[in-house]
Order: structure tokens, then sequence, then C-alpha cells
């Protein structure tokens, strides 16, 4: 699972915790291609398509009842939106999702199977964005991208981090400590890293959080291209979408 959302990041393939990274170079801009990177196609001819489900989830906090009996579904190209008021649950239903938080009762099913039974597997095919965006402070957006690259199962070119610093626009910021940055830039750095997963399934928490209507197109326009590639979206937002996934289903908590 890549944690964008966490200050602290861990590697699914050795467990261990990564606390920062030093020494890093990197090659100019290529000269051609690739602009704006797309996110590439699901395969549709996969014998297990992507398919979540959430059966009978019942959650409590302390001794509140945040909701009970919540049941959805999600197969490939298709979107869930969790909406509710403030305190309903939505981001516990997340990490709930996640395999983060345990539910008092009922259960995440991923490709047919509780996420119970091997959580490996199906962390391998998660990116879950935070509502913090998990963005290294001190480290610059070219080097987050970098951290971030690192934690994938496949390897990711200097290509593709020049490729994702330029479809969000940090061009220009590449190379100064994040902590210099606006609260909308952090946030671009951490959709940036959204076009560093292959992982069918984005799990986002208010992913629109300090955008202005730039920006906030721009995360519209990756959550569309996600879906659209044949996988599948979790999100929350207290935003109204101006364009959402078309199959975009909403789960109505509280």
């Amino acid at each position: 699972m890549h944690l964008v959302g966490s200050n602290e990041f861990w590697s699914h393939q050795s467990g261990a915790r990564i606390a920062h990274i030093v020494g890093i170079r990197y090659r100019p801009l290529p000269a051609t291609g690739g602009w704006p990177p797309k996110l590439t196609t699901y395969d549709q001819h996969s014998s297990s398509q992507p398919h979540l489900e959430g059966q009978a989830l019942t959650c409590e906090r302390g001794d509140r009842l945040l909701f009970e009996d919540v049941n959805f579904e999600a197969k490939s190209n298709s979107a869930i939106q969790i909406a509710g008021p403030n305190g309903s649950g939505k981001t516990t239903m997340l990490r709930i999702i996640c395999g983060l938080v345990q539910a008092l009762s009922g259960d995440v099913l991923w490709r047919g199977r509780s996420i119970e039974e091997d959580r490996t597997a199906f962390h391998r095919e998660l990116c879950y964005l935070g509502y913090a965006g998990g963005v290294k402070l001190e480290l610059t957006p070219r080097e987050n991208l970098a951290f971030a690259a690192a934690l994938q199962v496949g390897k990711r070119s200097d290509d593709a981090i020049e490729c994702a610093l330029d479809r969000v626009d940090l061009y220009g910021f590449e190379d100064v400590p994040a902590y210099t940055l606006s609260a909308g830039q952090r946030r671009r750095i951490s959709l940036a890293r959204l076009l560093l997963t292959g992982a069918p399934l984005w799990i986002l928490d208010e992913p629109l959080t300090a955008l202005d209507r730039h920006g906030t197109a721009l995360a519209e326009s990756l959550m569309r291209e996600h879906v659209d590639s044949g996988r599948i979206l979790v999100f929350t937002t207290h935003q109204p979408l101006d364009a959402p996934p078309p199959s975009t289903t909403t789960v109505l908590l509280g």
C-alpha cells in the first residue's frame, strides 16, 4: 500500500520504515514526449478484474454508533463517494476499507476475498491519499516523488517523476523545500504521487483540500482518468465535483 496521507512511510516489499532520502541526482526535464502523462489502461482481459465490496459494515467510536450495516460494491470503471456530515465516520470508513481500522462487524472484500485473508496482496493494489497529504516538508517536490517512487513494486524512472511534476504544474518549484510552498502546492505534490502508482484501487480523503480552481480541475481529471482506465476510486469530499466520474455511486453516512 502506498500511504500518501501518512507522515511516515512503509515499504510493503521489506516492511521497513523509510525515514529519508539523501544524495539524489536527477536528469533534466526531457525535451520531448509524455505531456501530460496519462494513466495506463488497466488490463480489461485480466482473469480477476478489480472488485471491491463492503458487507454490513458497522463501526462505533467510544459509545457512539457511527454507522451500521453499510453495504457497497464497485467494479472496474466505477467510483464510490462516501458522503455525510462532519463526524459521521467518512474518514473512518476509508480507513476500514484500507484495513487500517477494524470495523465492529462486517467485512471488506477485494476480488471476492476478505482483505483479512491476504493484507499484503491487497495493499499492493491500493493507493491511499489521506487528508494530511503526507508531504515531507524538509524534502523538495522532486525528492518527495522519488521517495514515493521508491515504495512502488515496479521501478519508476526519473522521466516519470519529471512528467508528474509537469502535470501538476510544479515546475519552477521542484527543487525548493516543501515547507516554503503553499498548502495548495503541497497538495499538488500528493496528487503527483498518484501518477507514479499503477494501483487499481485509489482511496482519497478530501483530495480537493486547499486547491485553487485550476488545481481542483486537475484533481478531478486524475480521478476520471483513473476510473476510465478500468480501475476503482473511493473518495470523500465536502466540495461538489464539477465533473465527477460518470459511474459514481454515493454512500451516505449519518
